[in-house]
């Protein structure tokens, strides 16, 4: 079993962790859909006149920001799980 994470004393405290955590399972679940856009083909240059190199490159930027917007608009439900688990390794149970 893991340590418990500290955990800040008082009520406030606790929702600032709470948010904490919430917010590193959001990144994290973002993150992940990314690295699934990725592997669908999202952002590949198809066609004679597409940006070349430079648009490869920029393609990451375009997967990272529609992930981050997936997650705002309720994600696929990862985020949520991963935040129940941090939630309960930092509270001891």
């Amino acid at each position: 079993m893991l340590p418990p994470l500290s955990s800040p004393i008082g009520g406030q405290g606790h929702a600032v962790q709470e948010t904490r955590l919430r917010e590193a399972a959001q990144k994290l679940e973002a993150q992940f859909l990314a690295e699934m856009l990725k592997h669908a083909g999202l952002g590949e240059s198809q066609g004679a006149f597409t940006g070349g190199a430079g648009e490869a490159q920029f393609a990451s930027f375009l997967r990272e920001a529609q992930a981050g917007e997936m997650v705002r608009a309720g994600g696929i439900g990862l985020a949520e799980q991963l935040f129940e688990s941090l939630k309960e390794r930092a509270d001891g149970t």
